[in-house]
């Protein structure tokens, strides 16, 4: 008698690993220009942090010259780098030539 699938094979014992993407961080620079207010508003706009929680990146920033903002996927770290550029200088601080906050995109450690 023939079986009813016969296309159909026995179960083997293979296991099917999803290999995860490594996670990088959006990494936010010092710079002596920016207004602090201002740091904190864009953290604030592009993440949905606290106030507090934004002083405290913005501060560790300054003090330590970097501060990993944010991690997660490599192409949504990219994004968020590119919103945080996209909002420009400090608008108050352009006659002393703000530029664009710094931000970069690296693997996180």
């Amino acid at each position: 008698m023939a079986t009813p699938f016969p296309d159909v094979l026995p179960e083997t014992d293979t296991e099917t690993r999803t290999r995860r993407q490594p996670p990088y961080a959006v990494v936010l620079h010092n710079d002596d220009v920016n207004g602090m207010e201002y740091v904190v508003s864009v953290l604030r706009k592009i993440f949905g942090y606290s106030v507090e929680k934004c002083v405290e990146l913005m501060l560790e920033a300054h003090e330590k010259g970097k501060a990993a903002v944010w991690v997660g996927a490599l192409e949504v770290a990219e994004l968020k780098a590119d919103q945080i550029r996209s909002c420009g200088p400090d608008p108050q601080q352009k006659a002393k030539g703000a530029v664009t906050l710094g931000v970069s995109v690296e693997p996180a450690a």
